[in-house]
């Protein structure tokens, strides 16, 4: 089954995928199987858990990749040449939204006057230019996002003379919503016109929470705009600090050691360099 849902599992075609499903899905399926019969094999519904043993995908050894501040200048220095795509990504880069929550948003879930955005579906991508709309990712998916004063601005623009429901919608047919392939599609032209390495739209997401980290925002409120489940999970995903933030935090720790102890005395010095008399 494991096999057959690898090859062929995937009910929405992926820009990179296409039907596979990728070893990290198919390790939480284990993991969900093999919970569910180890209580069933307690219980004394089954004779033995029939999950022992299964082969599984490897971890999958996918690096997150996040735009530093020099790439993400240049980044939004080519999507400001674009008239049709610059709102999509400012505001995603500012949001920090999964693809298919961007896609589908509509003028209704935009409240100008209080600036906030309410993200309450996902759309999905079918063949031959076929959607679907669904329920966020998970529960805590559903959410209320207070926006950015620049990105709130930017959507009133935007609202005024928009002739769709959709806030982004499909630059050919107005009707419909902007597709998620398409989304992916020309971010990497642009990533390419900007000589950027070609990350994927995802990573647009963790480029928006590790620079929200970096700045100060603190990991329930990061937690909140990005829907996942609790804190401990956004501190987990994005435990990949960037060098700028290593070094400012041992300013940090170095500035208040230094107030507590005294200059003369700091115990990460290297031993016998520093000592104290009885």
């Amino acid at each position: 089954m494991y096999r057959r849902l690898k090859k062929e599992g995937r009910v929405n075609e992926h820009p990179e995928l296409g039907s596979q499903l990728s070893d990290s899905t198919i390790r939480r399926i284990h993991s969900m199987l093999h919970l569910a019969m180890k209580d069933a094999e307690k219980a004394h519904i089954i004779a033995r858990n029939p999950t022992e043993g299964a082969t599984v995908p490897k971890q999958s050894g996918g690096k997150r990749q996040v735009l530093n501040d020099r790439e993400l200048d240049a980044f939004l220095a080519v999507i400001k040449e674009d008239d049709i795509w610059h709102d999509f990504f400012y505001t995603e880069l500012t949001t920090g939204l999964r693809r298919g929550e961007i896609c589908g948003l509509m003028w209704r879930d935009f409240d100008g006057r209080n600036g906030t955005l309410k993200v309450c579906r996902t759309l999905h991508s079918k063949k031959l230019g076929v959607f679907s709309l669904g329920d966020t990712k998970t529960g805590t998916g559903t959410r209320t996002i207070v926006l950015p004063q620049s990105t709130a601005e930017l959507l009133r623009r935007r609202g005024e003379k928009s002739i769709s429901q959709w806030i982004f919608p499909n630059p050919v047919m107005p009707e419909l919503p902007v597709s998620p392939g398409s989304a992916y599609n020309h971010l990497k032209t642009l990533l390419k016109r900007a000589g950027l390495p070609s990350i994927r739209f995802h990573d647009l997401r963790h480029t928006f929470a590790t620079h929200a980290l970096a700045s100060g925002v603190d990991a329930k409120t990061l937690s909140d705009i990005l829907g996942h489940t609790n804190a401990s999970f956004t501190l987990d995903t994005y435990t990949h600090v960037t060098p700028d933030m290593q070094k400012t935090a041992s300013g940090i720790v170095g500035g208040f050691m230094e107030d507590l102890l005294g200059k003369e005395l700091k115990p990460w010095q290297e031993s016998g360099k520093t000592g104290m008399e009885p």
